[in-house]
């Protein structure tokens, strides 16, 4: 119960505004919005950058950078196939329209969780192992594989639509 405390206590503000921030943002997707782009790609790029932050911090090894590099690659290649596909554009104001869903709750919290384990890890200095410090890696570099992955399926979904003239049927 103490090292919990401990931990708890040692985390900095910065980290429980961002799951404050998580927890609203996967509340607020769970009913049907609408959301500029650029709104879309903050999540992701703040999952991407700190998943690139432990490369750089911690990849001491070429061990280490392989392991980062193969599980950025085989989460890229997943998120590439089961990322946004197709989405439905206002035409109007360009902002994307997206169906409530649990998913971005769940995948951006258990992002978080592990995210949070391997700092805890860390600075509980058992990345020294080599073991702990490869799943530290994984995780980094299975969060910022899948989150560029993602985006890049959204991009080329978004511009698909964008490229796509619109019907008469679509402007009334």
């Amino acid at each position: 119960m103490q090292t919990a405390i401990a931990i708890l206590t040692h985390t900095p503000p910065w980290v429980v505004a961002l799951l404050a921030l998580l927890i609203w943002q996967g509340c607020m997707a769970l009913r049907p919005r609408s959301q500029p782009l650029a709104r879309m790609l903050i999540v992701p790029a703040v999952f991407f950058l700190m998943g690139v932050s432990r490369l750089l911090l911690g990849g001491k090894s070429i061990g280490l950078l392989l392991v980062w590099v193969a599980s950025a690659t085989a989460f890229a290649a997943l998120a590439l196939y089961t990322g946004p596909r197709s989405v439905t554009i206002d035409g109007e104001t360009g902002r994307i329209l997206r169906p409530g869903s649990v998913v971005p709750l769940v995948r951006n919290l258990t992002v978080f969780m592990l995210q949070y384990a391997v700092a805890v890890v860390t600075a509980m200095k058992l990345g020294a192992i080599w073991e702990v410090a490869a799943a530290g890696q994984a995780v980094s570099g299975a969060c910022a594989g899948y989150f560029l992955g993602w985006t890049i399926a959204l991009l080329r979904s978004y511009r698909a639509r964008l490229a796509v003239p619109a019907t008469p049927q679509q402007i009334s």
